[in-house]
């Protein structure tokens, strides 16, 4: 009996041990089947294109299918719920922007930003510029601010949708210059640049990768961000002349669901930082007007919980809300 309870116990301890070390290599031998990268908006723009090209360098170097898909809807929300809800094992990737943590405060969504997903790291930062029309009196952000309040009610500030950053940065703008420009809304950053380039605004907070080509046509009067964009030196920051809560940009990111386990979202941390360093990679995001990003996991989940915060303080102080 005690010989047969040994012979049982060996064996128990021989299938644990090998269960054991087939769990270690189902975790080192990630990726063992094809990725899916979940874009929550239309082919074509700027995002998909980005995840397109992080996804064919993935999969150059993993040897592993690397798929987009595109998920439009409801604001992005369609797409980041997918991933939230997808199983946490490193085969399904949410290429989101920095939306997601500015509905957090917007509307009310089936998954917390904060809490259902693993962030990555940023692949892109995109600052704002605000913008002035050409045919306004204006060289700089002090006469412009000058010019608003010596003609109350005349003049406006666009925006690429209610609830974007444009309209937040508006709404900002307002709030600590103490003026009443008119939120206008378009349908998206190309009729919001055409709108400006008619004279059928008086301002915007135009995103500076996709109204790059654009960008000379109009007087620049501040960026957001630390620091003065390479591309555009003259420029003041909106920090340097007085303004806060304009640090963040947005961004582009790769986000796994929360449960993933480390392991996976270390080697997809690093897969993800070398691609960012590829000197043609780095040159493509920068054409686009854009900064390259590859921050680790820790940094950007703090990046996150920080613009959380300060979008919050926006549409609280502002009473933006989403009809």
């Amino acid at each position: 009996m005690k010989k047969m309870s040994r012979r049982l116990a060996l064996a128990a301890l021989s299938s644990l041990t090998v269960l054991n070390s087939g769990g270690v290599h189902a975790q080192t031998a990630y990726p063992n089947q094809p990725i899916k990268f979940i874009v929550p908006y239309p082919a074509g723009g700027a995002t998909d294109a980005l995840a397109r090209m992080v996804a064919q360098k993935m999969q150059d170097n993993w040897q592993q299918t690397v798929v987009v898909e595109n998920k439009p809807g409801a604001g992005g929300t369609i797409g980041n719920n997918l991933v939230a809800k997808s199983p946490a094992d490193g085969y399904t990737v949410l290429f989101g922007i920095v939306a997601l943590v500015q509905q957090i405060s917007l509307m009310k969504l089936p998954y917390d930003p904060m809490k259902d997903f693993a962030p990555i790291t940023r692949v892109a930062i995109s600052p704002s510029v605000l913008a002035a029309a050409p045919s306004l009196p204006v060289n700089n952000l002090q006469e412009f601010v000058s010019l608003v309040k010596a003609n109350p009610g005349k003049h406006s500030i666009g925006s690429y949708g209610p609830g974007t950053s444009a309209h937040l940065q508006g709404a900002l703008l307002n709030l600590q210059a103490g003026l009443d420009l008119t939120h206008i809304p378009y349908q998206g950053g190309a009729p919001l640049v055409t709108a400006m380039i008619g004279g059928q605004l008086s301002s915007a907070f135009l995103d500076a990768g996709s109204s790059k080509q654009h960008l000379p046509k109009f007087k620049l009067l501040g960026v957001t961000g630390s620091e003065r964009l390479t591309w555009l030196p003259q420029v003041p920051t909106l920090k340097e002349q007085g303004l806060q809560s304009y640090e963040p940009m947005g961004w582009f990111a790769l986000l796994l669901p929360a449960a993933t386990p480390k392991a996976v979202i270390d080697k997809f941390s690093a897969e993800s930082q070398r691609i960012l360093k590829l000197p043609d990679v780095r040159e493509k995001i920068e054409a686009m007007g854009l900064i390259p990003g590859g921050e680790t996991p820790e940094s950007f989940a703090r990046i996150m919980k920080s613009d959380a915060e300060i979008y919050g303080r926006i549409i609280s102080d502002a009473k933006i809300t989403l009809n």
